[in-house]
């Protein structure tokens, strides 16, 4: 005992003779600064705050107005309607079906990842949802109610209660309930802002039918698009979703709504931490026009967009691949009514920049028909606005997305070249006849019987023109040259070929 007290003492005065600098005294010097850690900020960085110990105070405030969702289905489904014979896709739109055919293969509980929500039982469906107003209006999934000949929700308390459908949009994936027994219900919140990557969140919901069910994660990314329809915008969590989570809420650490979990991916069919739910905003802004009107309306522009790559922005002379490029402007539509042309980079909608052609897609959805907007784009090198009185979009239409599908060129264009006209594939444009397959221009998806329409903004008829606008472009140390193209199937498109001084 006396010689552990003694070695315990000597390390004390060891110790302490160190941090009052008098380490001299022991035989030891002070070890130099590296020279990677002299570069370092001389304040370290504060260390945030805790997360909290425990989550029971969130939960015992939000559980009660989480519920699970039953659905009979109609008569009519079939439990192999599915083509993938995949009974974990019953209730995917089939837009998802490729998406979580992706992570995995084969069927029944081991199949790949998917919405893997509700979980699906003999004549029916169970997911999750949670009550939004004392009234009983309840938020779920559309994939959870879609179909679906009766619909009952089971409370917090025991207690399993009818409901109807009051509305349903399948591009964002929503549906909204609403409870028949009229009565004061407790609900939840939306958050008042976005989470960020990082915060913590709580899942509660009702996995393989067990109600209740609490799982916390982080926020893991934002803006993910996964596929499932035209305004992706996915917030990634870790917190475990199973089947069955369908509809239910994830909440930050202060009880708010922040998101509607929808999908998940997994080779199993199970958690492995890759979990995607709707923001709350976007929430919102549905259930809001489904309360009102039953269903939702969007706005509607009349351009068909696709995303301005690295070697576009090139192409175009810009500094940064940003914006949304306009193919096409629809004759008649708003687009094409303020004046907006094929080849115009819209860069901005009231102010609020533009990422890409995605973004630009749910900007214009989220407003309302006969909105005003006001929308800076680029034309020629030139900045203008065109101020436009936003129409309806209709049923079978969007703001189209497409992107350039091709990867880098090389500095021949490796082309045969005829005027259209002469060929019979138009009176505009030159026609593809042949194309290296080992070109610039075959890696840039250009094929035979395409038709060149306009190289760098200049309308072309003949070979030469295409020549000419290529050597324009090189002159003016261009590093690509943006050409407008025309498929066999009729759809135009952007494409960027790289360019050098060799050019073919």
């Amino acid at each position: 005992m006396t010689m552990t007290v003694r070695r315990r003492a000597f390390a004390s005065v060891a110790a302490a003779a160190l941090v009052a600098g008098g380490a001299a005294g022991f035989g030891l010097t002070e070890p130099a600064t590296p020279a990677y850690a002299q570069a370092l900020p001389k304040t370290p960085i504060e260390a945030p705050e805790h997360p909290p110990g425990s989550f029971a105070n969130v939960v015992d405030k939000v559980k009660p107005g989480v519920v699970a969702v039953k659905v009979k289905l109609d008569n009519s489904l079939d439990d192999d309607d599915d083509s993938s014979g995949n009974p974990n896709l019953q209730q995917v739109p089939p837009q998802l079906r490729e998406f979580f055919k992706r992570f995995g293969q084969g069927g029944g509980q081991g199949g790949p990842g998917s919405r893997g929500m509700p979980q699906r039982g003999e004549r029916g469906a169970v997911g999750s949802g949670f009550i939004i107003s004392a009234d009983g209006y309840v938020v779920t999934n559309n994939h959870v109610v879609d179909k679906a000949k009766t619909v009952q929700v089971t409370l917090d308390d025991g207690r399993t209660l009818d409901a109807k459908v009051i509305g349903k949009d399948p591009k964002t994936d929503i549906a909204l309930l609403k409870i028949n027994e009229s009565g004061s219900y407790p609900y939840v919140q939306f958050g008042k802002g976005a989470p960020r990557v990082g915060d913590w969140v709580v899942a509660i919901g009702n996995p393989f039918g067990l109600g209740g069910t609490v799982t916390a994660g982080i926020v893991s990314a934002r803006g993910r698009d996964i596929g499932a329809g035209p305004y992706d915008d996915f917030l990634q969590i870790d917190a475990p979703i199973n089947k069955g989570n369908s509809g239910g809420p994830t909440f930050n650490v202060n009880g708010e709504v922040v998101g509607v979990n929808t999908a998940i991916a997994s080779p199993s069919g199970g958690s492995v931490g890759l979990a995607f739910a709707i923001p709350a905003e976007t929430v919102q802004t549905v259930v809001d026009q489904l309360r009102t009107d039953g269903k939702v309306v969007r706005g509607y522009l009349g351009v068909q967009v696709q995303p301005v790559t690295k070697d576009i922005a090139e192409g175009l002379g810009l500094d940064k691949a940003k914006g949304a490029l306009v193919d096409h402007a629809e004759s008649g539509t708003p687009a094409a009514k303020a004046g907006l042309k094929s080849g115009d980079v819209i860069e901005s909608v009231n102010g609020a920049p533009v990422n890409d052609a995605r973004d630009l897609s749910r900007r214009i959805a989220g407003l309302k028909p006969g909105t005003e907007v006001k929308l800076a784009y680029l034309r020629g090198g030139k900045s203008d606005v065109a101020t436009v009185e936003l129409g309806t979009l209709p049923t079978d239409g969007k703001v189209a997305s497409r992107g350039d599908s091709s990867s880098g060129g090389q500095p021949r264009l490796g082309l045969s070249l005829a005027p259209a006209s002469e060929i019979g594939l138009g009176d505009e444009g030159v026609a593809v006849m042949d194309v290296d397959p080992d070109g610039p221009a075959a890696a840039k998806g250009i094929a035979q019987g395409d038709v060149i329409l306009d190289v760098a903004g200049t309308s072309v008829s003949k070979p030469s023109d295409v020549q000419a606008q290529i050597r324009a472009a090189e002159a003016n140390g261009r590093k690509a040259v943006l050409m407008r193209v025309k498929s066999t199937k009729g759809q135009t498109r952007f494409v960027a070929v790289a360019l050098n001084k060799k050019e073919g």
